[in-house]
């Protein structure tokens, strides 16, 4: 049986280490030596990678994929896509999904892989119709979860729907490393049972579960693993590429990676992830093992957010209590994922709920908004006393949110003007408005200022 591999080292891995504070000109030189090396696919871009290059690196995320796509020119290259939210926090018009999607695989990706944070379908069906119609491969992924509404039942009654949208492959996503060994190979097992696309497994090192949950999946059919450069690897991060090609072939599975080509990349990348904890970006303590989130089934992203906000409120010590409410808040309103935008909206109210000393006092925009049913049907029920708090007498939503919403892209293109110099100036507007006007307002700024310099110097 031949296993394959996708490479995170150039969005998740240091997503998860660094918080995508990897600049392009960083990794340009090893892009060609990537492209050698057997990768089924390269994660590249998508996920918070987006954000990232508009707010703290000065880069156009669009160039950044073009430049990519130049460099690897035999690997698939492959993002990460919220399905209805893009890359951003909210539900965007459907007008605007496709021409995101669109745009981003004339650019260069060829796998979208897209997820919903409340395994709706319906969030997906806009996105994955358009991937499918540009020729790009749509990979579905399973928010992976534990609670009692998650059940193997339920995941493989899900791939079953998966496939049927016209998935072309589906992902089982443990953002947290929750995952374990016995887990993961019943589930793999139960999908393969199920359908007959290519299942890809997608962990994180957090609790150290890692290792034996890609080879349990992959001992129950698994086909696709997802994997960083062993340099990167590890904690927060995904496992080891290196040791897992070795551990599989071992046991007498195929695969199709150069290892002299593996070494090349991992020396690249090991004075890169020294310059980081030089500087202090790279944070020792997201390289270690962090069991509390098999209790807390909190991700390392969000474990970081809540520390960060505990911080601010000079409240550091109630770090505990807060980690006791999470998964209180997480149960009332109805077991969603611990997964973006979810993380963050049970995360701040868990907080809220600790700082304030009364629960559910104050509620955040966004919670509302779930509870209201804008980003889809919760998996299990939300506690009806929390309803009525948050909502009053307000009636909840349970048609797709983003049916109601009128098309917006040519509204975005006349309020950013000719600081757009394309479609993709105008997507990244539409996703972070203050954000991209800025960039591209320095960006006029630099090129007026470039003409002035060679008229002068002419």
């Amino acid at each position: 049986m031949k296993v394959r591999f996708t490479e995170t080292v150039l969005r998740d891995s240091q997503q998860s280490l660094l918080a995508t504070r990897m600049p392009y000109s960083v990794f340009e030189d090893i892009l060609k030596a990537m492209d050698r090396a057997g990768y089924y696919s390269l994660e590249c871009w998508g996920g918070a990678t987006f954000d990232s290059c508009l707010r703290y690196l000065n880069e156009d995320p669009w160039e950044r994929l073009r430049n990519i796509r130049k460099n690897v020119k035999n690997t698939k290259l492959q993002m990460l896509l919220r399905g209805q939210n893009l890359l951003g926090y909210k539900h965007y018009p459907d007008d605007v999904v496709r021409k995101f999607v669109a745009k981003a695989i004339e650019n260069g990706i060829d796998i979208i892989r897209n997820f919903d944070a409340l395994n709706d379908l319906r969030n997906l069906e806009v996105s994955v119709d358009e991937t499918i119609k540009r020729g790009g491969e749509a990979q579905i992924a399973i928010s992976y979860t534990t609670s009692p509404v998650h059940t193997l039942e339920a995941y493989a009654k899900l791939g079953k729907q998966m496939e049927e949208m016209g998935a072309s492959s589906i992902c089982i996503k443990d953002m947290a490393g929750i995952m374990g060994p016995q887990e993961a190979y019943d589930l793999v097992k139960a999908l393969k049972e199920t359908v007959k696309v290519p299942i890809d497994l997608h962990t994180h090192s957090t609790t150290g579960l890692a290792p034996l949950t890609l080879l349990k999946a992959v001992e129950a059919g698994a086909d696709i693993i997802d994997t960083s450069i062993s340099s990167m690897s590890g904690g927060t991060s995904q496992y080891s590429t290196e040791s897992m090609v070795y551990a599989l072939r071992q046991l007498g599975y195929e695969v199709d990676l150069d290892d002299a080509v593996l070494k090349e990349i991992n020396d690249y990348f090991k004075p890169v992830k020294n310059k980081y904890l030089e500087t202090g970006l790279l944070d020792p303590y997201v390289m270690g093992v962090e069991t509390d989130a098999l209790n807390y089934q909190i991700p390392g992203g969000m474990l970081s957010n809540l520390i960060a906000q505990l911080k601010a409120q000079n409240a550091i010590g109630r770090l505990s209590e807060v980690l006791a409410e999470t998964p209180k808040v997480r149960a009332e309103l109805g077991y969603p994922p611990l997964v973006t935008p979810m993380s963050q909206m049970v995360g701040v109210q868990a907080v809220s709920n600790v700082i304030a000393g009364e629960r559910y006092k104050n509620v955040s925009k966004e919670v509302r908004a779930y509870v209201r049913g804008e980003y889809g049907t919760p998996p299990g029920e939300i506690d009806p006393e929390i309803i009525k708090k948050v909502l009053g007498d307000e009636p909840r939503i349970t048609d797709r949110y983003a049916a109601s919403l009128p098309p917006e892209f040519e509204k975005f293109k006349k309020e950013i003007g000719d600081l757009a110099k394309s479609d993709e100036d105008v997507l990244s507007y539409a996703l972070f408005p203050a954000i991209a006007e800025k960039f591209l307002k320095e960006r006029k700024e630099k090129e007026e200022n470039k003409a002035v310099y060679t008229i002068v110097e002419a």
